[in-house]
């Protein structure tokens, strides 16, 4: 391996290390401020705990299509939105934790199929403008107040402890600084695989659903290990719905607001947007149906994902 690739590798690690850090800095502030603010618990995972563990996502979508590399943009949320169903929501149900998932979970459920069928017209089409991203982006408001306007509190699921301070301005700070960490991840992060696809001759947009997509869903994995740890029901659930649903409204959307749109590339239309709409649905579908997700479908939903990996690369 040569100096360049080795220093490639170092940043791809650095940058993993740095979103996964700031990824849980802005969780954990986000709950702080979500306390202070008494922002209803039922709400958290899918909003708040969802964004947070979205960011990752969406630095590294921009720092992409900034960069010219569209494919690394739209890959990472394809396959960030197949790792989080197969390899994260997986390892929940096999730990125990993606059980009872509680109130308004078919709802989040139909609303995460809904957007997935949204992005299964876009790739399709071939491209997100900039108009149709600021829509995106209005659909998920819309959905969050909707949520909100209808969410009851439940006594009986205690928002986690965080380790930030209760102080709402340390929280601001603390979240503000996560945030900082997560930018230079994901610049890092999409520097490395860039370089890496140049030298391997392996194209960005497997790049994208492999490398990013899983660096970026490192988050999503740390709380559901967490929560899978300590016992705590339902918690990976509704942080999963809500990050899919953040990865194509809010990330996508963002990202063709503010880069001028997005181009996509007719590769993904022939497989991986497919995958991503079999997994998602294959989930809401139990979750519609009132199933558990047991051990056992835990256990087969991460061998599919280890399937996938190795078809894709």
């Amino acid at each position: 391996m040569d100096a360049s690739m080795s220093s490639d590798w170092l940043l791809v690690i650095g940058g993993f290390a740095l979103l996964l850090g700031g990824g849980e800095v802005v969780v954990q502030g986000a709950v702080t401020i979500a306390k202070k603010m008494k922002v209803p618990p039922l709400l958290i995972g899918f909003t708040i705990v969802a964004i947070g563990t979205s960011l990752p996502e969406l630095a590294v979508s921009l720092e992409a299509v900034a960069g010219g590399q569209p494919d690394i943009a739209v890959g990472g949320v394809l396959g960030s939105n197949v790792a989080n169903v197969m390899l994260v929501l997986g390892t929940a149900s096999i730990l125990g934790a993606a059980s009872d998932p509680g109130e308004g979970v078919r709802r989040d459920a139909l609303a995460m199929i809904l957007a997935t069928l949204i992005l299964l017209a876009l790739v399709i089409f071939g491209e997100i403008t900039w108009f149709f991203g600021i829509m995106m982006l209005a659909l998920l408001a819309g959905y969050y107040s909707y949520s909100y306007l209808n969410s009851k509190e439940d006594s009986e699921r205690k928002l986690e402890e965080s380790w930030v301070p209760d102080n709402i301005v340390i929280a601001m700070v603390v979240t503000i600084i996560g945030g900082a960490l997560i930018w230079k991840g994901a610049e890092f992060l999409v520097d490395g695989a860039t370089g890496i696809a140049s030298g391997l001759g392996i194209s960005e947009a497997v790049i994208g659903l492999s490398v990013v997509a899983l660096g970026t869903s490192l988050p999503e994995l740390a709380v559901t290990l967490v929560a899978g740890l300590r016992g705590q029901g339902g918690v990976a659930v509704g942080n999963i719905l809500g990050s899919n649903m953040m990865n194509i409204l809010g990330i996508l959307g963002a990202t063709a607001a503010l880069g001028g749109g997005i181009m996509i590339s007719s590769n993904f239309a022939d497989r991986d947007i497919w995958v991503v709409l079999v997994t998602s649905g294959l989930v809401a579908a139990m979750l519609l149906d009132d199933r558990e997700i047991g051990k056992i479908t835990g256990v087969s939903m991460v061998v599919g994902y280890l399937v996938y990996m190795s078809i894709i690369l």
